[in-house]
């Protein structure tokens, strides 16, 4: 039986480290990281293995759930579609800030998907 590969997604607001944590977790440079916010604004895929478990990650454009910027607005959609895609998603937070009011809203959007959030 051919079982279907877990797909992981990444999430959280733009510029906190989602990027860099798919590079690594791919094993290669695939995500452009910079300073810049908005440098990822469509989902970038790989398929990686960890602790001996095969899945596909999913990179995401930062959400800023209330921002009415059209940029921003379709990256926000890029990572709903990702979110809808996941069997799991990771919820990235820039630990230096530590939980601002738009990480608040993006974890409310990940719990209402009743899917395994880390």
């Amino acid at each position: 039986m051919n079982k279907k590969k877990p797909v992981v997604a990444i999430v959280g607001r733009p510029n906190v480290g989602k990027s860099t944590l798919f590079n690594v977790l791919a094993g290669e440079r695939i995500s452009i990281v910079k300073d810049t916010p908005g440098v990822t604004r469509d989902r970038i895929y790989a398929d990686c293995s960890w602790l001996d478990k095969n899945f596909t990650l999913i990179d995401t454009g930062g959400i800023e759930p209330d921002s009415k910027d059209i940029i921003l607005s379709q990256m926000r959609e890029q990572a709903e579609i990702a979110i809808e895609t996941a069997d799991v998603i990771i919820l990235i937070v820039d630990v230096r800030q530590g939980m601002v009011d738009s990480d608040a809203k993006v974890a409310d959007m990940l719990r209402r998907s009743r899917k395994p959030v880390v």
